[in-house]
C-alpha cells in the first residue's frame, strides 16, 4: 500500500512576524523549562506580548478558537473542578482510594498498576481531563496513607491517561478533531486504535515496573492498616454523595452522547456544575470557587494564545510542510514521519492546535494525489487511512513527552504543586519522554504490520 506521487506542498515564506512570534515562543518555552519563574507567569506575559505586538489581535485571541483560547477546554476544566470540589467533603475519594488499595493488597506498586488501569479505562470512556480530576485526589490520599512519595503515582496516572485516551474518539481532543475532519465515527476508532492501546498498556505496565517497581516500598504495618480500613466509614455525607453521583452520571452520559445531542463537552460540564451547586445548599460557595486551580486555568489561557500566535504566523504549518515534502509522496514514509513528528511536536506544543494545522495539510496532500476523488471516497481512501491513525497515535502518545504536552499533564502538575508535591518540568520529562518513545515505537510497529504488511 505504498503510493508514489510527485505532489509536493509549496514551501512557506517567513516574514518579520514569523520570527518575532517564534522568538517569543522559544524563549517562553525555555524559561518554563528552566523553572526560574512560575510557568503561569511566563505564559501570561508571553501571551500579552503576542497581543501587544499585534501578532495576534485581541479578537482572534478571545473569539477565534483556531487561533486563541479554546473556551470549551477552559470551561470544561472549571466546571469539572467545581463538581470535584463539591464531591470532596462527601468522602467518595477516600472510599475509592481505600478500595483500590485493598485490590492492590496494600502493595505500593500493585496499587500503582490498579490506578494506571483505572485511569486508562476512564480516559477512554470519558476524556483524560475529567479522569485526572477524579483520580488525583484519590492518588494523593492513598500515597499519604502508605507514607510513600505521591509523585511517581501522579506521573504514572498522567501517562496512563494519555495512553488510554488514545483508544476512542472521545478520549482525547485530537481524536475528536481528526474524526470531524476525516468524517470518522466512534467505531472507526475502536476498530483501529483500541487494539494497539491494549498492547500499549501492557508494555506501559512493564515499563513502570522497571522504573518504580523496586523503589516503591512501605512498612508492613502500613499495609496491614490499609487492609484493615473500612472504606464505608470514609463516607461523610451520603445524601450529598447520592446527589453528586446522579449529577456525575448525567455529565458522563452527556460526554458519551455529546455528538448526538449537539452539545459541546463544556456545556454539559457547566450544566452539571450549576445543577450540583443548586443541590448543595450547605456548602460555602466562596470556598468551592477558591479551590479551583486558577494558576492552571490561566496557564492554559496563556498557552493557547502563545501557540495561537505561532499558528497564525505559520510556524507549525512550515514545520508540517517540511515533513510532508520530505517524503515526496511515499505514503508509507509519510505515515511514519507524521507519527514521529507528531509525537515530538505534541510534546513541545499543545497537540490541539498542532492537529488543527496538520489535518488540512493531509487533506490537501490527498487532493493533489487523487484529484478525481472527493468527500468520503477521498478522505477514506485505503492508502490515506494509515495517515489518520498515525496522526492520532503520534499526537496523543506524544503528549506524554513533557509536562505541557497534554492537558492532563498540566492539570496533574498544578494540583500536585498545590498539595505540596512539586513536579519539575525536567523530572516529568525524565519519566515521560522514555515512555513516549517506547509507546511510539510499539505504535509504529502496529501501523507498519497492520496496514502495510497485513493490509487490514
Amino acid at each position: 500500500m505504498i503510493h508514489e506521487s510527485t505532489a509536493v506542498l509549496q514551501p512557506f515564506v517567513a516574514d518579520t512576524s514569523f520570527w518575532v512570534a517564534t522568538a517569543i515562543f522559544v524563549i517562553a518555552y525555555g524559561v518554563i523549562i528552566s523553572e526560574k519563574l512560575h510557568k503561569t507567569v511566563i505564559a501570561v506575559f508571553a501571551a500579552s506580548l503576542m497581543l501587544v505586538l499585534k501578532i495576534l489581535e485581541q479578537h482572534e485571541a478571545f473569539h477565534i478558537e483556531e487561533l486563541g483560547v479554546d473556551w470549551n477546554v477552559i470551561f470544561l476544566l472549571i466546571s469539572m473542578m467545581i463538581i470535584i470540589n463539591l464531591m470532596k467533603p462527601t468522602g467518595i475519594f477516600e472510599y475509592i482510594a481505600i478500595k483500590s488499595a485493598k485490590w492492590g493488597k496494600g502493595e505500593p506498586f500493585r496499587i500503582m498498576v490498579v490506578f494506571s488501569i483505572v485511569t486508562a479505562v476512564l480516559s477512554a470512556l470519558l476524556d483524560n481531563i475529567t479522569t485526572v480530576l477524579l483520580i488525583v485526589p484519590v492518588t494523593i490520599f492513598i500515597a499519604d496513607a502508605l507514607e510513600v512519595d505521591p509523585i511517581p503515582y501522579l506521573i504514572s496516572c498522567a501517562l496512563a491517561s494519555n495512553i488510554g485516551g488514545t483508544a476512542t474518539l472521545i478520549g482525547d481532543p485530537p481524536n475528536i478533531m481528526i474524526a470531524s475532519k476525516a468524517h470518522l465515527n466512534f467505531m472507526d476508532f475502536i476498530y483501529n486504535l483500541t487494539p494497539v492501546v491494549v498492547v500499549l498498556m501492557i508494555v506501559y505496565i512493564l515499563v513502570i515496573k522497571l522504573i518504580w517497581g523496586k523503589k516503591l516500598k512501605t512498612k508492613e504495618e502500613l499495609k496491614k492498616r490499609i487492609m484493615q480500613m473500612d472504606e464505608r466509614e470514609a463516607i461523610k455525607d451520603p445524601v450529598m454523595l447520592k446527589k453528586s453521583l446522579v449529577v456525575l452520571a448525567v455529565v458522563f452520559a452527556g460526554f458519551v452522547f455529546h455528538g448526538a445531542l449537539n452539545f459541546q463537552p463544556a456545556t454539559i460540564a457547566l450544566f452539571g456544575a450549576g445543577l450540583l451547586l443548586l443541590l448543595s445548599k450547605n456548602h460555602d460557595l466562596r470556598y468551592i470557587l477558591a479551590e479551583i486551580e486558577w494558576p492552571t486555568i490561566f496557564f492554559f489561557i496563556g498557552l493557547f494564545i502563545i501557540v495561537g500566535g505561532v499558528v497564525k504566523v505559520g510556524m507549525i504549518k512550515w514545520m508540517s510542510v517540511q515533513v510532508i515534502n520530505l517524503t515526496q509522496g511515499n505514503l508509507f514514509a509519510t505515515s511514519m514521519v507524521v507519527m514521529w513528528f507528531s509525537a515530538f511536536a505534541s510534546a513541545i506544543i499543545d497537540n490541539i492546535p498542532y492537529v488543527a494545522t496538520m489535518t488540512p495539510l493531509i487533506i490537501n496532500m490527498a487532493e493533489q494525489m487523487w484529484p478525481n476523488l472527493s468527500g468520503a471516497q477521498l478522505l477514506h481512501h485505503p492508502d490515506l487511512m494509515p495517515l489518520w491513525w498515525s496522526l492520532a497515535l503520534g499526537a496523543c502518545l506524544g503528549g506524554n513527552g513533557t509536562a505541557i504536552g497534554a492537558s492532563a499533564n498540566v492539570i496533574i502538575v498544578g494540583i500536585s504543586e498545590k498539595a505540596g508535591n512539586r513536579i519539575t518540568f525536567l523530572k516529568f520529562m525524565a519519566y515521560g519522554m522514555p515512555v513516549m518513545i517506547i509507546t511510539v515505537i510499539v505504535a509504529t510497529l502496529y501501523v507498519w504490520l497492520r496496514y502495510y504488511v497485513l493490509g487490514i
